[in-house]
């Protein structure tokens, strides 16, 4: 179970992460850019926490010896607090799930990295990194649950006003889209909907269907920069939100 007193602050890492805003882009667009912006370097807790503050996240190469690589999307997929699609179908059915925050975190990445899944990238690196991160109090899990079994969730990193969505799955039609709008709602509820990020990292067609849309890489590290001085949201250890 993650750290219940807030998260705790690890070793500051050894690694230097650039600023990544590129002046060209304003000026000529994304032309030249790359998603890709590093490879190498560890994955411990101080890592990876500089890594999403500095806009850029991890993904493991095709084999375990393969170092890591970083990356940071030039156009990258956020989904706006006030922008999710929430369809009649499933607002019946999430009234068939029960959320629950961090009660199987481990469970809800194992099933993530289910190597039957398609286009499967968590290895037992990723798992570690942020099983460690979980304990520390940074990384979360939304879990849908029916009849005390987990069917579907989701996991990230929680900084500040920013949510690093990595990965989500369903063993139920529904379970995966009901935990991402239980998501959104506690985002919501910590207010300053507007200055906060729900970073869902590549826009797909599935994820736009539910509201996802981009912004540039410069846009996106600006709007960062504004998340990371927001109280963190109080159910992943944050203060409660004031009231007026």
């Amino acid at each position: 179970m993650a750290n219940l007193g807030g998260p705790i602050e690890p070793e500051p890492s050894p690694w230097a992460f650039a600023d990544l805003r590129d002046p060209r882009a304003a000026a000529h667009g994304a032309g030249g850019l790359d998603d890709l912006v590093g490879m190498g370097a560890d994955t411990a807790p101080g890592t990876l926490l500089a890594a999403y503050r500095h806009g850029i996240f991890p993904m493991p190469g095709e084999s375990p010896r393969d170092p890591m690589m970083w990356f940071s999307p030039v156009k990258r997929g956020v989904l706006p607090l006030d922008g999710l699609r929430v369809s009649r179908s499933l607002r019946r059915s999430s009234r068939e799930f029960e959320i629950r925050i961090d009660t199987s975190f481990d469970e809800v990445v194992a099933s993530c990295a289910d190597p039957r899944r398609p286009h499967g990238w968590i290895d037992k690196r990723i798992r570690r990194a942020y099983g460690d991160l979980h304990e520390l109090g940074w990384a979360h899990s939304v879990e849908a649950w029916q009849s005390d079994r987990l069917v579907g969730g989701l996991y990230g990193v929680a900084i500040g006003g920013l949510f690093a969505g990595e990965s989500m799955f369903h063993r139920v039609r529904d379970a995966s889209k009901v935990a991402l709008a239980a998501l959104v709602s506690r985002l919501r509820e910590a207010g300053s909907t507007d200055q906060r990020i729900l970073d869902v990292q590549w826009r797909t067609d599935h994820l736009a269907s539910l509201g996802v849309t981009e912004i540039a890489r410069n846009d996106y590290l600006d709007h960062l920069e504004k998340a990371l001085r927001l109280p963190l949201p109080e159910v992943f250890g944050g203060p409660p939100p004031e009231t007026s």
